[in-house]
């Protein structure tokens, strides 16, 4: 009997030894898997291999309580990154909450706003802090780079590793009930008895003149002033010779606002002789400035000239029926002549066979370039060049540009090759169609070899169209421009590399017709640096 108890307990005690043995060799295994796998490989193995790591169960807890701060991020890696898991550590104020989203500022149009994802008590306590901290671990292949700005570190060992899933990427934003406002009010009456006749001189490219216009008609409106249609401007860097009725429909200009303010073609014959009060009208002036100032020269004066057009008018504090009428001249009486229409309307069909397009705005051309003064990654010939045409340029009245410095407060243009980074990024596949607005590219093709090595369907104009069908719009810079603003609204989703006019009418006037999406990026230099490393990941080679 003593034998076979001691049996017994061997035998249990070898199971017991077994048992723990094992145990052991399961921790083991999961806590050094890589060390017989490498993380490639690891990745590759099925399902039910793969343990969770502390990142992974880190994460989880952390997802749930910043959910409402990623509405717009996917949880898949970027397609064509190889790029297992992201390192990152952040150190956030709670006025910084947004750069949580991406590595780059991107805004799905000012009026959808991330307060209302607030929605957890436990955060917000948290987000009364002073700080917000979030950190999380993983392993990642490819080089660590650090970001300061401010309280803000962003330490990245490659690609961001989330990008937007397919669905939300192209999908618009909501618009909460918000619709276009324009009609008058019930106390608008119908235009009083003229004073006197209007002249207006546009200045600007295309949508500059185009904010001009709209100015203008309210200015008539609240000096009782018949307009005279206005005169485009032909003397700026483009050197286009086209008149109104070349870019925008006259004749429904005219009727579209004949409730509002009267409007003729031409000054009548007897008063062409007569004297015109000349005046450059105050920047950003109020109505009190109009009544007042500008409507007592009437008592003198059958005739104003206003020698320009642009920001003559506040944005703000003026009544609501004049701004509606501002918005029905810009976005309804404005429209462009019937063959720009009927040309736009051909090149956005003919980018719609691709599929789902985006429109990008690459401010990348020779007269924006001289005029910021922004040189970055271009030859000393090169910046020569653009230096000359600024010094040379009279109505440019800032000769003296620091280059560097207006890339680091975001004023310069996104090169080409960065934007093509931001967009892969984000998550779109190479296989996006993408429709160029702009006019020549500085530096032509070669400049634009690497966004085109990511994105290969990149299409312009001049693809799209025969020599033929834009013979009649080639020599014209304002109607080429409206080609592309057509292109623009109509665009599944508008990305502009510089917030320059084209780039704030396009998102107005898409805001306008039903919130379509804006993809804004942040151009300030601490962003940028992201792109140099992201363009090692893609491209195994330094951004220069």
């Amino acid at each position: 009997m003593q034998k076979k108890r001691w049996r017994k307990l061997g035998f249990l005690r070898r199971v017991l030894t077994c048992a723990i043995a094992l145990i052991s060799l399961v921790a083991l295994f999961s806590a050094h898997l890589h060390l017989f796998f490498p993380p490639s490989q690891v990745s590759m193995l099925p399902d039910p291999y793969k343990l969770p790591t502390q990142h992974e169960i880190q994460y989880q807890k952390l997802s749930r309580e910043r959910s409402w701060i990623q509405p717009h991020l996917s949880k898949a890696p970027l397609p064509a990154l190889k790029v297992n898991a992201i390192h990152y550590s952040l150190n956030i104020s709670t006025t910084s909450l947004f750069s949580l989203i991406l590595p780059f500022k991107f805004s799905l149009q000012s009026d959808q706003s991330f307060i209302y994802h607030l929605k957890r008590v436990s955060l917000l306590q948290k987000c009364r802090k002073k700080h917000y901290i979030l950190r999380e671990r993983t392993v990642l292949e490819g080089q660590i780079f650090n970001v300061q700005r401010h309280n803000f570190t962003f330490m990245l060992d490659g690609a961001a590793n989330r990008s937007l899933e397919s669905n939300k990427l192209w999908k618009p934003p909501p618009n909460r009930d918000f619709t276009p406002c324009v009609d008058p009010t019930s106390s608008y009456l119908a235009p009083q008895e003229s004073r006197g006749y209007l002249l207006v001189h546009t200045n600007g490219g295309l949508n500059q003149m185009r904010a001009g216009i709209c100015d203008m008609v309210a200015v008539a409106r609240i000096i009782n002033a018949t307009l005279v249609v206005p005169e485009l401007d032909k003397r700026s860097f483009w050197q286009d010779t086209s008149n109104f009725s070349d870019v925008f429909d006259e004749d429904y200009f005219i009727t579209a606002l004949a409730n509002d303010v009267k409007i003729i073609r031409k000054l009548p014959k007897e008063l062409m002789t007569a004297t015109r009060a000349v005046k450059h009208f105050r920047s950003w002036s109020g109505i009190d400035y109009y009544e007042q100032e500008i409507a007592s020269l009437w008592d003198d004066y059958q005739v104003i000239r206003a020698a320009k057009s642009d920001s003559r008018l506040a944005n703000n504090n003026l009544p609501p029926d004049i701004q509606k009428l501002r918005c029905r001249a810009c976005y309804e009486a404005l429209r462009f002549s019937p063959r720009i229409e009927a040309m736009g309307k051909l090149l956005v069909d003919r980018m719609r066979s691709y599929g789902p397009y985006i429109a990008l705005h690459l401010r990348y051309e020779k007269d924006m370039l001289a005029f910021s003064g922004c040189t970055h990654d271009l030859s000393i010939e090169e910046a020569n060049e653009l230096t000359a045409i600024r010094e040379n340029t009279s109505y440019w009245k800032v000769k003296d540009i620091d280059s560097t410095e207006q890339r680091a407060k975001g004023y310069c243009p996104l090169t080409p090759k960065e934007v093509g980074i931001f967009l892969r990024a984000l998550g779109f596949p190479p296989t996006t169609p993408i429709y160029i607005a702009a006019g020549e590219i500085y530096g032509g093709d070669s400049r634009m070899a690497d966004i085109t090595s990511i994105f290969p369907i990149l299409m312009k104009k001049e693809k799209l169209a025969t020599v033929e069908e834009l013979d009649p719009f080639i020599n014209h810079a304002s109607q080429m421009a409206a080609l592309d603003y057509i292109v623009s609204v109509e665009s599944d989703i508008f990305i502009p590399s510089y917030s320059g006019n084209m780039a704030r009418a396009v998102e107005g006037h898409r805001r306008f017709l039903g919130h379509r999406k804006t993809i804004s990026p942040d151009r300030q230099v601490t962003f940028i640096s992201i792109f140099k490393q992201l363009w090692l990941i893609f491209n195994k080679k330094p951004l220069t």
